[in-house]
């Protein structure tokens, strides 16, 4: 196989510039993720604990992955979860879902199914009923993105 000049400049043209710009996109999904997670929890940076994320090691395929999160919670007038958010750190668009609680609730825990584009980091935070914030994280591995476009 030869490549013409004009294919050669092409494919040296298209490599340098996902060099120089993938890079920074993957960047900037970091930092969004980041600006999601100071925006939902007030500014404070959650603690480690009383969330639960369970996501595959594995994902065969990205188009659905199963996610499953609960909250240690006694779910009173006075001690509830208000809300949970999933993100996952390398889609094009990081937040995946916010689920709400209330008192009544009973019990904080949801179930769903997430795209992820590639190999990642989910993650899960928790907002209670007195402003405090707890985050869990899990790297998923995915075969073939779900994502693409």
């Amino acid at each position: 196989m030869s490549l013409t000049r004009r294919e050669a400049l092409g494919l040296t043209t298209g490599a340098a510039a996902f060099i120089t710009f993938g890079g920074q996109l993957a960047h900037a999904a970091a930092a969004e993720t980041e600006e999601a997670i100071k925006a939902f929890s007030g500014g404070a940076m959650p603690e480690s604990g009383k969330i639960s994320l369970d996501a595959p090691e594995i994902a065969e395929n990205g188009n659905t992955v199963p996610v499953s999160v609960s909250v240690d919670s006694p779910m009173t007038a006075d001690n509830y979860v208000e809300s949970v958010l999933i993100l996952a750190e390398g889609n094009p668009s990081p937040a995946v879902a916010t689920f709400h609680f209330t008192a009544m609730s009973g019990e904080a825990a949801a179930k769903t199914r997430i795209r992820l584009a590639k190999t990642q980091n989910v993650i899960a935070v928790a907002k209670m009923s007195d402003g405090t914030t707890f985050m869990d994280k899990k790297e998923v591995k995915v075969t073939i993105g779900g994502c693409g476009g």
